[in-house]
């Protein structure tokens, strides 16, 4: 009896799982199906999900490509990365070869894969097939939808027969030949996915495993309570053990954080214990800048930085203490220093100048729902009260000193440089370039003019801005309704929302799971992408790929003032680059000495190093008029600048693995000498 009530509960409880999944599984279908057939009426969704190829949104693990400049000047590693890439490309080029060179290949297919995607090596075929081979698939996937009832009428009967009929059966015996071909595909199979796998798991992973999780517990107390009823003699002994004064009471762990285990043949006998924090347990992924990184097998150092205002900034820094080469690289608007090293060891900037010979160091602005402060009690309003001012004037000046402070006390003990020194305490013994993208590029402009007005040293020798703020007139529909909204709406919303953040830890760790929701199904993905885009203007950037890395998770994320937002929205009107206006001549006089904020464009003269800019055809955060309006400005103040276009969005520049950005971006830094001797003459020249 209690094996046949066994059996009708195991098979019970398959059957409800079974109807719980299928039917979760064709609601998502349909969702996906609907998406996609909304996604291919929409116009003009080819050209925002030109960084999008084939709505695979899913972040990789897998390296890009060498580039040629570095072939001869990366590491060890990157070398033995390179080989492999090589190995593999030659391996799988079956795929995509049509009797066209590769390389002919890539040049005609303008767009490359975007950050994060993955299979950036199995995606060849053309675009056309795709769409085609994915709206079938979704048509088909809505037709199977319509047909559940039929699946559970026959399936259910059939998967009770097997159940208990065939559940003796021993497996089928494979051959020997058979299995070294199956462990052969399993090994090719593994290496594709080995390089899909990722630690997170979205919202409807968690509602599959939390469904599961009921379903189990409800099964489980119905079995215990049938067991109670078919044997209550020994209900009745396991009752009076455990009225007994602890006799067969089963030893758990009240703590809860940590088990004890043990591994075999180890010589120290003594039980590891590994700890379990709540990223692990809730599957998001929390890697920091640090954990990529180090995870990449280069050196780190971490620094704290304290502003005058109290902020505490975090300097990362990837080190080599006696190079006089040092490059400082700075983020934009809601990003960190994560953007500088997300492509992997031969794909991002920060990596790329580390195997050039240079000291990298990756700054990071204000403004993390952390709130790290010296004052530990500062309130939400207090600490998001600033704007792009603070950035330029008060985070850049405490890094750029520290940075100072750091590199000559490494170089001191060169006996060389400090004869040099001695000779000249105003030269400094290293050369300091700076790579800034959006919002950092702004804030470094106005940096260079203000210590310039202020007549204290900069201390950098180059500026390379890829796609830098500043002159915004020129933007999309929806800049300009943030633009009306900002200055008008501004007493009501500045005390109400004084930061553009997600506050607490739950709706944080939700957006980043919905983004990994977003990535296991492209249609619905897509559909996310191109309403961006959408919004945005066009831009094509991977919206929903950069959602989900590491920066953006339930410990910290960053966010953005509502005054950097009001001070864009006063620089649009203005049409110049201005700084903050405070609302009222006699605040602007305290700060600025006049009634009205800097114009920072008319001191652009100030500018005494090289400047090189950086513009996407595809950008519709930034236009390129906007930044050819830097360039016109810089030329007429006789700065040295050079500009330069790419087939780019707003954030591939940052994001994506782009060979030819790394390429220019390496040949600017080759200049990171200016010839100021040869200007001095020049001058001296002029003067007599």
């Amino acid at each position: 009896m209690q094996r046949l009530v066994d059996n009708f509960l195991a098979v019970t409880k398959e059957s409800v799982k079974t109807v719980t999944y299928e039917s979760l599984s064709n609601i998502l279908r349909l969702i996906n199906g609907l998406s996609a057939l909304l996604l291919s009426i929409l116009p003009g969704k080819a050209n925002m999900l030109e960084g999008v190829q084939g709505w695979e949104l899913k972040p990789t693990l897998r390296g890009p490509k060498l580039p040629r400049w570095m072939e001869d000047g990366a590491s060890s590693f990157n070398h033995f990365i390179h080989e492999l890439s090589v190995d593999y490309d030659s391996a799988s080029s079956v795929e995509y070869s049509s009797g066209e060179d590769l390389d002919d290949y890539d040049d005609a297919y303008i767009y490359p894969a975007s950050p994060m995607t993955p299979y950036a090596k199995f995606s060849r075929a053309p675009s056309f097939t795709k769409r085609e081979r994915n709206r079938a698939h979704w048509i088909l996937s809505i037709i199977m939808f319509f047909l559940i009832p039929v699946r559970l009428l026959f399936g259910i009967p059939f998967y009770m027969f097997k159940t208990i009929f065939m559940r003796s059966k021993r497996p089928p015996v494979t051959s020997p030949g058979r299995m070294k071909n199956s462990q052969a595909a399993k090994k090719g199979l593994d290496h594709v996915v080995q390089r899909a796998t990722d630690k997170r798991r979205g919202v409807v992973e968690d509602l599959h495993l939390g469904i599961e999780i009921c379903i189990e517990t409800v099964f489980d107390g119905i079995h215990h309570a049938a067991h109670c009823v078919l044997h209550p003699l020994d209900s009745l002994v396991m009752l009076l053990r455990w009225s007994s004064n602890g006799v067969g009471k089963i030893p758990r762990n009240d703590s809860g954080t940590s088990v004890s285990t043990a591994t075999l043949a180890d010589t120290d006998p003594t039980p590891t214990v590994k700890k379990s924090n709540l990223s692990t347990r809730l599957n998001t992924d929390s890697r920091t800048c640090r954990d990529v990184i180090t995870g990449e097998g280069y050196p780190y150092e971490v620094i704290n930085v304290v502003t005058s205002d109290g902020y505490v900034l975090l300097l990362e820094r990837i080190p080599r203490p006696k190079a006089k080469k040092v490059v400082y690289l700075q983020h934009g608007v809601f990003d960190s220093s994560m953007c500088w090293v997300s492509n992997g060891n031969v794909g991002s900037p920060a990596f790329a100048a580390y195997d050039a010979g240079y000291d990298v160091f990756l700054g990071n602005f204000r403004g993390l729902v952390s709130r790290e402060h010296v004052d530990k009690s500062i309130s939400s309003r207090q600490y998001w009260r600033y704007s792009i001012n603070e950035h330029g004037t008060e985070d850049l000046p405490a890094m750029f000193e520290k940075i100072h402070q750091v590199k000559t006390q490494d170089l001191k003990s060169l006996s060389e440089d400090n004869t040099e020194e001695e000779k000249n305490p105003e030269q400094q013994p290293y050369k300091l370039c700076v790579i800034c993208h959006s919002l950092g590029g702004a804030a470094i402009l106005m940096y260079v003019v203000t210590r310039r007005v202020e007549k204290k040293p900069h201390r950098l020798s180059r500026l390379i801005l890829l796609s830098p703020a500043g002159f915004h007139h020129d933007s999309p529909f929806f800049f300009t309704v943030i633009e009306y909204t900002c200055l008008w709406l501004a007493p009501i919303l500045a005390p109400i929302c004084p930061g553009l953040y997600i506050p607490t830890r739950f709706f944080r760790m939700l957006v980043h799971k919905l983004a990994r929701d977003l990535q296991n199904y492209p249609a619905v993905g897509g559909l996310v992408q191109t309403l961006m885009s959408y919004l945005i203007g066009g831009d094509s950037s991977n919206w929903i790929g950069v959602m989900g890395l590491p920066h953006y998770n339930m410990t910290n994320m960053p966010g953005v003032a509502f005054g950097v937002a009001r001070h864009l929205a006063q620089i649009k009107r203005a049409r110049k680059f201005v700084m903050f206006d405070y609302g009222s001549r006699e605040a602007n006089m305290r700060v600025y000495g006049t009634p009205e904020p800097m114009d920072l464009g008319e001191r652009y003269n100030l500018i005494d190093i090289p400047v090189d800019l950086v513009a996407g055809k595809n950008d519709k955060v930034i236009l390129p008029s906007m930044i050819r309006k830097h360039y016109r400005v810089l030329k007429e103040g006789g700065v040295t600048a050079s500009y330069k276009e790419f087939n780019y969005a707003h954030l591939d520049f940052t994001f994506s693995h782009r060979p030819e950005l790394l390429e220019y971006v390496m040949s600017r830094l080759l200049l990171l000498e200016p010839n100021l001797k040869l200007r001095q003459l020049k001058m001296k020249m002029k003067k007599c």
